[in-house]
C-alpha cells in the first residue's frame, strides 16, 4: 500500500523531522526530541500537522437524525458553532471510533475521525446512512483527502493566531468553532479544540491553501517562539490529560461505559443511539472492569499490554497506555482493572520486566490543564 503524504510533508522533511509511516501517512514523529517538544507545548506553543485525520460531512434534512443515531452523545445539545466529543457504538457493545462532531447548522454537521480508522468509519457510516435513506456523496460525503489541518497548541497559541484574522479568536470558548477569513485564505474552520490540554486551536483548510497556512502560522508564531511538534509528543501530552487513544484505551471490544466515557453516553429522551439498551443496562448493572489512570509509586515506565496485578500477584487488568510524564517526572498510565480495584487510591502493581512495581489508581487528568 502506498504511504500518503500531507501538504506539509516537505516542510517536516526540510526541518529534519524523523519521519515514519503512521495510519497510512508519512508523518513527523519528532524534531528536537519528544520531551523538549512536550515542554514547548505546555509552556509556549507548538504546531502539529494533523492533516491525516478524517472528515465526513453530513448534510440535509436527515443529518441530525443520522448523527444522533450513530453517536452516543446528545447531538440535540449542540448549537451552531459548537463541537462535541463523542463515539460511534458498534452494535455489539464496543466502539467503532471516537470522534468530534461539529454543528454548522441544524442540517450540516462535520464528523472528524481518527486517521487510522477513516476507511472503517466511512464503511460504518455509509451502511447506517443507506438504511436511513441518506444519499452517499450528497448527504454523506467523505472529504478526508481534500482537507489539510494544523493544530496550534499551547498557552500562547490563540494570542499568536489572533494576528492572522480580524475575527476575535482569543476569547472563543473551549470546543467552539468559526468559519472565518484567516491568513489571507477566504475561509477556514477555526476551532478551539485539541488533544493536548494546553489550550489552542485546530485549523482546517483546503489542500490548495495549506502552504499559505503553514507559512502564515510559523511567521505569526515566531515572536512567541513557535516550533513544529511531532506525533511522539502528541501522545505524551494527551496521556498526561488522560485522553483516550483509539487502538490503545478504546477499541471494538471496549464499551464507552467501561472506558469511563459515560459523560459522552447520554441516556436522555430522544437519543436512541445504536446499542443504547445494552449500554444503559451496563451502566445500571456496573461493568466488571473499568478504565482507570494510575501513577507509579516505584521507578518504572508502564507500557501497553503490561499486566496489572494485585498484592498477591494475581492478574487484575492490563495497561493500555503508559509513559514517563515530562511534567511529573514519573511513570503514569491507564489501563482496565477489575471493578473491585478501581477506587481512587487503590494500590496496584504493574509487571515491568518480571518485577511487580507498586502503583496507585488516581484521578485523571494527571496534571492540571493550562
Amino acid at each position: 500500500m502506498t504511504t500518503k503524504i500531507t501538504p506539509f510533508t516537505k516542510f517536516h522533511q526540510n526541518l529534519g523531522a524523523r519521519m515514519e509511516p503512521f495510519a497510512g501517512y508519512l508523518m513527523p514523529i519528532e524534531y528536537a526530541g519528544i520531551t523538549a517538544e512536550h515542554m514547548q507545548v505546555r509552556e509556549k506553543l507548538g504546531v502539529f500537522d494533523v492533516s491525516h485525520m478524517g472528515e465526513f460531512w453530513v448534510k440535509g434534512p436527515k443529518a441530525f437524525s443520522f448523527v444522533q443515531k450513530v453517536t452516543t452523545n446528545d447531538v440535540a445539545a449542540l448549537f451552531d458553532g459548537k463541537v462535541q466529543y463523542s463515539c460511534f457504538p458498534n452494535g455489539h457493545g464496543g466502539i467503532v471510533d471516537d470522534l468530534l462532531v461539529y454543528r454548522v447548522n441544524p442540517e450540516t454537521y462535520l464528523l472528524v475521525v481518527n486517521a487510522a480508522n477513516i476507511e472503517k468509519d466511512w464503511t460504518w457510516c455509509v451502511m447506517n446512512a443507506i438504511q436511513m435513506g441518506l444519499v452517499i456523496g450528497k448527504d454523506l460525503y467523505n472529504a478526508s483527502d481534500e482537507i489539510a489541518q494544523l493544530a496550534v497548541q499551547g498557552p500562547l497559541a490563540l494570542k499568536a493566531m489572533q494576528k492572522l484574522t480580524k475575527e476575535n479568536v482569543v476569547d472563543m470558548e473551549y470546543y467552539t468553532f468559526k468559519k472565518i477569513p484567516f491568513a489571507g485564505i477566504p475561509e477556514v474552520i477555526f476551532a478551539t479544540t485539541g488533544y493536548t490540554g494546553s489550550g489552542g486551536c485546530e485549523i482546517y483548510c483546503a489542500n490548495e491553501d495549506a502552504e499559505k497556512l503553514w507559512h502564515a502560522v510559523m511567521e505569526a508564531g515566531a515572536e512567541f517562539g513557535i516550533k513544529p511538534i511531532g506525533l511522539g509528543a502528541r501522545d505524551t501530552l494527551r496521556l498526561e490529560m488522560g485522553y483516550n487513544l483509539y487502538g490503545h484505551d478504546i477499541n471494538d471490544e471496549t464499551s464507552p461505559i467501561e472506558a469511563s466515557l459515560g459523560w459522552i453516553t447520554k441516556f436522555v429522551e430522544g437519543n436512541d443511539f445504536i446499542d443504547r439498551p445494552f449500554l444503559e443496562k451496563q451502566k445500571n448493572d456496573k461493568p466488571s472492569r473499568v478504565l482507570r489512570g494510575f501513577v507509579m509509586k516505584e521507578r518504572g515506565i508502564p507500557r501497553q499490554h503490561y499486566n496489572i496485578v494485585n498484592a498477591a500477584g494475581e492478574v487484575i487488568g492490563e495497561v493500555t497506555s503508559g509513559t514517563q510524564s515530562p511534567i511529573l517526572q514519573n511513570g503514569i498510565g491507564m489501563g482496565y482493572v477489575q471493578a473491585a480495584y478501581s477506587k481512587i487510591g487503590t494500590e496496584i502493581f504493574i509487571q515491568v520486566r518480571n518485577r511487580n512495581l507498586k502503583a496507585e489508581i488516581t484521578k485523571t487528568p494527571f496534571i492540571q490543564p493550562s
